[in-house]
């Protein structure tokens, strides 16, 4: 059973939304970044990729104009959102500031 998006940005813990498309270049060279940062905080984060050409109307609620974008979600409410490719540190300090 699939989940939809509000349950899944409504945990407890804090949920990063990676906003990709499969024809983005740098969406492509987040990904080692995104796993690192899984492998660092294990069961402290939630990591989602959100295809923008699959999910139109989700791209279009969050005003994604281009990717990757990420958002930060916490307990349902986003709490940080960037475009462009981010560090690691950065991605940390948007999740642990929070």
């Amino acid at each position: 059973m699939k989940k939809s998006f509000n349950e899944i940005i409504n945990q407890e813990i804090p949920v990063l939304v990676d906003f990709t498309a499969d024809w983005c270049g740098p969406c492509k060279s987040m990904a080692p970044v995104l796993k690192q940062l899984k492998g660092e905080l294990k069961d402290k984060i939630s990591i989602i990729k959100i295809n923008v050409d699959t999910n139109q109307s989700l791209a279009a609620q969050y005003q994604v104009q281009g990717v990757p974008t990420f958002m930060v979600f916490k307990h349902g409410k986003q709490t940080w959102r960037q475009s462009g490719m981010q560090t690691i540190s950065q991605l940390k300090q948007a999740i642990g500031s929070h």
